[in-house]
């Protein structure tokens, strides 16, 4: 009953932003919303239960290196960036060999704009496990973010030739190809789509890029196929990021600073999409200025 309701009122918001966004100036004032995502009674007990397991004295390193990772786990899930990181450093300090940490380090790293970390932490979990199932997907993430656009191609077109079925593959192989081959692009992204089997609701962010659903029918879309509040929220936090994408590509960085905080608005803070918002508003902020900066200059020469 409660998703029910809340499937209505977020339709009912999309059609009254609908009025709102007749062109690419949207004023983002009744965008669609899930109920944030709180810490649930589970994760709770589980960081409990951990916290007390470590406080025993029999415990090997091997063990423990495990119980900092689950516990860092615990903590990135709920937020807690700070101490899930600690967390992970002290793991890899008693066990140096885990794929794993090295790769969530490695967003972290990301996160912080700190690229050349972050290309060393991806490159050692590809070390560890060449077939580890994210490394080369977040490496070609952190190259796209560096500014080493060749390099990311690279990473992400062997990411999405390993399942050219997933959405996500090609919206981030779509959005370094805007800023490395922008005229072939779109293109490129038409090809990806018809060649895969659209079966994942993510080909939905993909047919918004290609234009072939309005911006009011794409949210609509995610109210109405959200079945529950979490996956209302995760759907959000996804169509809201590359939404904002879309508006940055067409420097409008107002639109897009607005729908970065909505992406972050959900709190979920494991999905790709969260961790990168707040680096985007940060990157956001600097193309503005550097607009600014050359209209100024551009009046001050006439």
């Amino acid at each position: 009953m409660i998703a029910n309701r809340l499937k209505l009122a977020c339709i009912a918001v999309v059609m009254m932003l609908t009025g709102c966004a007749t062109s690419t100036k949207t004023m983002w004032t009744h965008p669609p919303m899930a109920i944030p995502l709180q810490p649930t009674i589970q994760q709770q007990i589980q960081l409990a239960r951990i916290d007390q397991l470590m406080k025993r004295d029999d415990l090997d390193n091997d063990t423990l290196a495990q119980m900092f990772y689950e516990r860092g786990l615990l903590n990135d899930s709920l937020g807690l960036r700070d101490l899930a990181r600690l967390d992970f450093n002290q793991s890899l300090s008693m066990r140096p060999n885990q794929p794993d940490v090295f790769n969530i380090l490695g967003v972290y790293f990301t996160q912080g704009a700190h690229f050349d970390a972050a290309y060393e932490a991806f490159d050692s979990t590809l070390e560890l496990n060449f077939q580890h199932p994210f490394a080369q997907r977040n490496r070609g993430i952190a190259l796209y973010y560096g500014g080493r656009l060749d390099l990311a191609h690279e990473d992400l077109i062997v990411h999405y030739q390993q399942n050219v079925n997933d959405p996500y593959r090609v919206i981030w192989l779509y959005l370094v190809d805007v800023e490395r081959t922008p005229e072939q692009a779109l293109n490129k992204l038409r090809l990806r789509y018809d060649a895969s089997d659209k079966q994942d609701w993510g080909w939905l962010m993909v047919r918004m890029y290609l234009g072939d659903i309005s911006e009011s029918d794409y949210l609509k879309e995610i109210a109405n196929g959200s079945e529950s509040n979490d996956q209302l929220a995760e759907r959000l936090t996804e169509g809201y990021f590359y939404l904002a994408k879309r508006y940055q590509q067409e420097d409008n960085y107002s639109a897009a600073l607005m729908l970065y905080k909505l992406t972050l608005a959900g709190n979920v803070y494991e999905f790709v999409e969260h961790r990168f918002a707040l680096l985007e508003t940060g990157r956001v902020l600097s193309q503005y200025q550097a607009q600014q900066q050359a209209l100024q200059a551009k009046v001050q020469n006439k």
